[in-house]
């Protein structure tokens, strides 16, 4: 009665094996499940020498302890790999209703291993697991093959699917994984796994309970969470077009202090995450013109088309994931866009309307929907997709490419015509396509030319669409997590709507503080991050969401459910040595795979040098290394290569746990 199962499946797609395979106490009382299982299993079950497509890596998906126990917004659930895009740590995050079907069948995780000769998926219930023949749905995007799956196996109730569409299939390595009909697992190359292994989906339809320790507890706190979301919201007079004014306001703000996070519940409540599409281009957040411009280059006649009522006049219904009470998805008709192809979409997130707007400046809304729908089905990550056409059309523009090599599309800022025939290109890989479908890494490798002074990105991957010069605790995380370029880990901003320092000592204390202290390298701005580092893989070794997260300590705990759950009854300094073990434990994966921290540092672009010459962010720049130095050597790593030290192991129990 601890909130977990105490088991995961494993699958050898190779020879078609499968098995239960139980896992002790002390591994979840060392690292909970979702992210810290998977860091766990993972480090102790790939080889070094393991090609990311290859046999020997392991793809799992995770769910949370805290997902189906009765907690609120712990619906989340994981896929974890070998990372074919920085050949290290990789995983993608993603709602919907998977991650509690994964528990209902009695498991905390599934792991798959080896590649199967013919295109399969893998159904599961109470009656066991079996592997089936998946001819019949491959090539079928995500949409499609979902729906038809869910027929196929349906019993009393539908069940739930995760897929890969094309991208997936044809091993793209910005592609990801499915489900609830687009909601995206979408980074790391998690799909380019999937599809590597010729895995098309896993169809779950359990019904099995999870019991906890404090069901009494988790209720009446659920509850009075639940009532203040009900009592949150923007005012009904608030509209959209004021949302740039709030934007232009932030910078005047010299001072940081803390926030109450219900203040960020209330926003997303009401617009979801595009409520930042025109907040965040005047205050520079939002990076523009493949991160080179500014709000300079698209202004507000353009950026105001990109007004977040105009999205949710298009929503028909609101959209939550399981166990979500806030509801900041949605589900929008564009039946009447272009072709009429796609009858209706997930409302698309503030990220899939940057990579597609501000930084290709596209100010087109009815291309966006398209194109996100379109990226949705191929599943395919939409900030790498955008991140490869801005790329692309960076090089288009200064000759590096031509017309020929792009099949005749001439490239260029804000034509959203050609940016839809490149991505078709990239979705089936052809052509130009063929090489932007592996990101801007490889694709700037490939071509040469001194193309790489175009193609940004941390590690390989591609970064989150706001801008560290902004906030610069976000561009250590950017920068110093294993899995690189992830906007959700940490920022100044967060950290001081989640009032961290109520239940952990160490971590600093917020009052009013100068903004500029932020863009100033100390142990005090390295401790915010590694506390926010820590939180955070908590929160993914829960199963819980990101807003849920920022919403604050005095709203949601998780050491207080983490409690109810387990009945560990351990302190908030205890539980964060469990966030920080495992993301030790996710550097170690890295350095095991040869991954050197260092090579990961956001580039010249993203930190400011040289620095933009417009806008909000005007003249700056990052002291990125040294930021990323204090942040190393106050997490007990080595301080000049990232390497965990043998201090900090032997504290966090890490070497006797992965023996």
């Amino acid at each position: 009665m601890k909130g977990y199962m105490g088991k995961v499946l494993t699958i050898d797609l190779t020879t078609g094996t499968i098995a239960d395979e139980s896992i002790p106490d002390s591994v979840y009382e060392n690292v909970l499940s979702g992210m810290g299982l998977g860091a766990y299993y993972l480090y102790k079950h790939i080889p070094e020498e393991a090609d990311p497509l290859g046999p020997d890596n392991i793809l799992g998906l995770m769910s949370g302890l805290l997902t189906d126990s009765g907690s609120l917004m712990t619906g989340r659930w994981m896929a974890v790999c070998k990372s074919p895009i920085t050949g290290g740590w990789g995983d993608a995050n993603c709602g919907g209703t998977f991650a509690p079907a994964i528990k209902r069948c009695g498991y905390d995780a599934i792991f798959f291993k080896g590649i199967s000769e013919k295109p399969v998926y893998l159904y599961v219930d109470d009656e066991g697991a079996e592997l089936k023949d998946a001819s019949h749905v491959w090539g079928k995007d995500t949409v499609e093959a979902e729906e038809i799956l869910q027929e196929e196996c349906k019993k009393k109730k539908k069940p739930k699917v995760a897929v890969i569409g094309q991208g997936g299939e044809n091993l793209s390595l910005i592609a990801g994984i499915s489900n609830d009909g687009g909601r995206m697992a979408a980074r790391s190359g998690v799909g380019a796994v999937m599809g590597s292994k010729r895995l098309k989906a896993v169809v779950l339809g359990g019904a099995k309970k999870i019991e906890i320790q404090d069901p009494d507890g988790m209720k009446a706190y659920s509850k009075e969470f639940a009532d203040k979301v009900k009592n949150a919201g923007f005012p009904k007079f608030f509209k959209g077009f004021l949302l740039p004014f709030i934007g232009m306001l932030m910078p005047m703000a010299k001072k940081g202090a803390p926030v109450d996070g219900m203040m960020a519940v209330s926003m997303n409540k009401t617009y979801g995450t595009v409520v930042n599409n025109t907040i965040g281009l005047p205050n520079g957040d939002s990076p523009v013109k493949n991160w080179g411009g500014s709000v300079a280059d698209f202004r507000m006649k353009q950026y105001k088309k990109l007004n977040p009522d105009y999205i949710l006049a298009r929503e028909t219904k609101k959209y939550h994931c399981y166990s979500c009470v806030i509801g900041c998805g949605g589900i929008c008709d564009i039946s009447n866009v272009r072709d009429g192809r796609y009858k209706h979409t997930h409302k698309p997130e503030y990220e899939s309307v940057c990579s597609f707007g501000p930084l290709l400046l596209i100010n087109d809304l009815d291309a966006i929907f398209y194109i996100t729908e379109m990226m949705n089905r191929a599943g395919m990550d939409t900030i790498a997709a955008g991140s490869a056409a801005a790329f692309a059309i960076e090089c288009f523009e200064n000759g590096i490419i031509t017309e020929e090599d792009t099949g005749g599309i001439k490239l260029k800022w804000g034509d959203a015509e050609a940016v839809i025939e490149l991505l078709n290109k990239m979705v089936n890989r052809e052509g130009i396509g063929d090489i932007l479908a592996d990101g801007i890494k490889v694709a700037s490798e490939k071509i040469g030319k001194n193309s790489e002074q175009y193609a940004v990105h941390a590690g390989g991957q591609a970064p989150g669409m706001h801008d560290p010069k902004m906030d610069p605790l976000l561009g250590i995380h950017f920068s110093a997590d294993p899995a690189p370029g992830k906007h959700t880990i940490g920022s100044g901003m967060y950290y001081n709507m989640m009032y961290l320092w109520d239940e952990v000592s160490w971590a600093p204390v917020i009052t009013k503080y100068p903004k500029t202290e932020e863009h100033i390298p100390s142990d005090n701005e390295a401790l915010k991050s590694v506390a926010l580092a820590a939180y955070k893989m908590l929160t993914d070794g829960a199963g819980g969401c990101f807003f849920a997260e920022i919403a604050g300590l005095p709203h949601w705990n998780l050491f207080t459910m983490l409690n109810f759950a387990t009945g560990w009854g351990l302190s908030g300094d205890e539980y964060m040595e469990i966030g920080k073990r495992i993301q030790t434990i996710r550097q170690m994966f890295n350095v095991k795979h040869g991954i050197k921290p260092k090579d990961c540092i956001m580039g010249a672009r993203v930190t400011g040098n040289p620095p933009l010459g417009a806008g909000n962010l005007k003249g700056i720049t990052l002291p990125i290394e040294e930021m990323v130095k204090f942040h190393w050597k106050n997490f007990g790593w080595n301080e000049e290569t990232g390497f965990p030290e043998d201090k900090v192991t032997g504290e966090l129990k890490l070497n006797e746990l992965l023996s």
